[in-house]
């Protein structure tokens, strides 16, 4: 079952009053605030902007005896909500309710304007019963303000060996904001809090670290596995909480990396790989919100079918379940793929795979659009576009890895992917351009990159483009996604990926692509954020100039170190072929007095005005592990 909350939409962006209503501190308000509605009812419900079903939804008024229900919008009357039938709100003086229950924040000047209808003696409580104390505010004037609620959810354990740093920058500081703080709340897997802080996040651009062994050690709790919700406090110009997550562990064979959670929970979820030979593959179900999920809420199937398997047990408000995806879909396998049903209830998932040998990886699905249809006219852009949308990724060296992509389908109203790849080596030359095919919904074809282009990229990395090709028909909307896997053939440690199209560096646009984070399409300009890590790790990187159109010749991008108090320690340039790409590794970018003076919580910067990249970053330790996944910028 589906929550009826609206969290994001692609045309109005997030929802602050989704965020309000399902931070934890909210949660605890509300368990006293609810249980005087239950005492002091009946309870008449002013629904005055529309947020009753999502107050319902997250702090169910089960138990409160509602008389009715009353709005400001006369197109509103008549309408069914909580189970009743929304009346004016000038029939009000008419009610004998004990109380007045107002279902807005801010909600001072919308009392005052029905004061004159409420009748004496009915009690009024609003919402604003439930805001955050002044200390979690950044604009204390308006609740509501999106910057009041940076916040985000990280998947956090240090159990078995294994341990989560959270690593960004305080990139808010770059946009005037001072005094930035993370308020942090940990939660374990039955959603009880283990641990409550604030900790300063330095001066602008300063590096910001949590890592599950130092808080463990900190507050003197033993093995966990849950979640942490981070609040950023002060923040200024973003409010969204960007990081990059690794795992590793007591073992060198352990690593691997993620990144933010995307804070809004969707509807439906893809991308989620079954299990090849000798894997296991487990769904992270973690509650986003204080009131339950219950059972059967939350369902898989295979992708293109329409047959669901419910997970059949409740989970606990703010916890965490390890849902093996083989006891609800038995037989699946790699690389068939799975449909997360998630019904709102929970931010983007991680998944985990754990191969035979011991070997682990995390990664991510993605959320799969319900708000699309099919674009015809994609079809006859070329002309203007190029190849339009371009979805790049890395080919790993031939010599010591392998290289996967497997398209997924990314809407629910995609019923054919008519795609085609093509490689590139390291200066944009053209290698291998391959028609897959206008795959199905339900399509099981995973391309080994690295044995289609091996004998022709010597040695040496280059990338992949997945690219919309309609000579056999099917249909586009723009949301062209898949998912690419990495193993080292040497140790056999795996690492994976997955992202979506974009159009890169046109002059031109279409919708709001070429996409740029701090304006208006279209974006031609990088900001990339990569994370260092202390010896033994050596951080690498992969950039790729795709151009959906031909553009500048050459990239003109610079490498900035920073440490990290986020002074700048060096800085070098490189120039990347377009259409080409670079593989660096941190060790061999900058010498070593530099790498000393940035020390292990140092970063690096990768800023280009001339054209737009796409970077892909993790962590090497040699003769062992390695991660991977793709950049963010802010």
């Amino acid at each position: 079952m589906s929550l009826k909350i609206d969290t994001f939409s692609n045309k109005t962006g997030g929802n602050a009053f989704y965020k309000a209503l399902a931070h934890p501190v909210t949660g605890d308000l509300a368990r006293p605030f609810l249980a005087r509605l239950r005492a002091e009812g009946p309870v008449a419900v002013y629904d005055p902007l529309g947020g009753a079903q999502a107050f319902d939804a997250l702090h169910p008024l089960a138990g409160v005896a509602l008389d009715a229900l009353y709005v400001q919008d006369v197109e509103e009357i008549g309408a069914e909500r909580l189970g009743l039938t929304a009346q004016p709100i000038t029939a009000l003086p008419e009610n004998k309710a004990k109380l007045l229950l107002v279902t807005a924040f801010d909600a001072d000047r919308l009392v005052d304007h029905i004061r004159h209808l409420i009748p004496k003696g009915m009690a009024v409580v609003t919402l604003d019963a439930l805001r955050l104390p002044e200390i979690l505010l950044t604009d204390k004037r308006r609740y509501l303000n999106p910057l009041n609620f940076a916040t985000n959810f990280a998947f956090f354990r240090d159990a078995g060996g294994l341990h989560t740093r959270l690593r960004t920058a305080n990139y808010w500081g770059s946009y005037g904001a001072t005094d930035v703080s993370v308020w942090c709340r940990l939660f374990d897997a039955e959603g009880q809090p283990l641990a409550e802080w604030t900790e300063s996040l330095g001066g602008p651009n300063a590096t910001v670290e949590l890592d599950s062994r130092e808080i463990r050690a900190r507050f003197g709790l033993g093995a966990f596995t849950g979640q942490l919700f981070v609040h950023v406090l002060g923040a200024a110009g973003h409010d969204v909480v960007k990081y990059a997550l690794d795992t590793y562990g007591d073992a060198p064979d352990v690593l691997s990396c993620t990144h933010d959670a995307n804070a809004w929970p969707a509807e439906f979820y893809a991308g989620l790989p079954a299990p090849a030979e000798g894997e296991k593959v487990v769904l992270w179900l973690q509650n986003s919100h204080p009131h339950p999920i219950a059972a059967g809420a939350i369902s898989l199937n295979r992708m293109g079918r329409t047959e669901a398997v419910a997970y059949e047990r409740p989970v606990a408000g703010f916890g965490s379940v390890a849902l093996d995806v083989s006891t609800l879909l038995p037989g699946l396998a790699w690389p068939e793929q799975i449909e997360i049903r998630a019904g709102k209830h929970m931010v983007r998932p991680r998944y985990e795979i754990t191969k035979a040998n011991g070997r682990m990886r995390i990664s991510h699905p993605n959320v799969e659009r319900v708000d699309l249809k099919p674009q015809p006219h994609l079809a006859d852009l070329g002309n203007l576009m190029g190849k339009g949308y371009v979805l790049p990724a890395p080919i790993l060296p031939p010599t010591q890895f392998r290289s996967l992509m497997l398209p997924t389908p990314m809407s629910t109203a995609q019923t054919s992917l008519p795609v085609a790849m093509i490689c590139y080596d390291t200066e944009g030359r053209e290698i291998l351009r391959r028609f897959l095919g206008d795959l199905p919904r339900d399509h099981a074809l995973a391309v080994d990159l690295g044995e289609e282009v091996a004998g022709r990229l010597n040695g040496h990395a280059g990338h992949t483009e997945l690219v919309y090709d309609f000579r056999a028909g099917g249909l586009g909307d723009g949301w062209l996604h898949a998912l690419f896997r990495y193993e080292d053939t040497q140790t056999g440690h795996a690492a994976e990926t997955s992202f979506g199209a974009h159009i890169f560096n046109t002059v031109l646009t279409y919708k709001d692509e070429p996409q740029s984070y701090a304006g208006r399409a279209p974006g031609l300009s990088t900001r990339l954020f990569l994370r260092l890590a202390e010896e033994p790790y050596d951080a690498f990187c992969q950039l790729i100039y795709p151009a959906s159109t031909p553009w500048k010749d050459r990239s003109d991008t610079t490498l900035a170190l920073h440490d990290g108090e986020g002074r700048e320690i060096a800085r070098t340039r490189v120039n990347i072929a377009c259409g080409g790409s670079l593989l660096w590794r941190y060790s061999e970018m900058f010498d070593a007095p530099a790498r000393e003076q940035a020390g292990p919580r140092g970063y690096v910067i990768i800023r280009d005005t001339t054209c737009r990249l796409f970077g892909y970053h993790g962590l090497m330790n040699p003769g062992h592990a390695f991660s991977l996944d793709h950049m963010f910028g802010f």
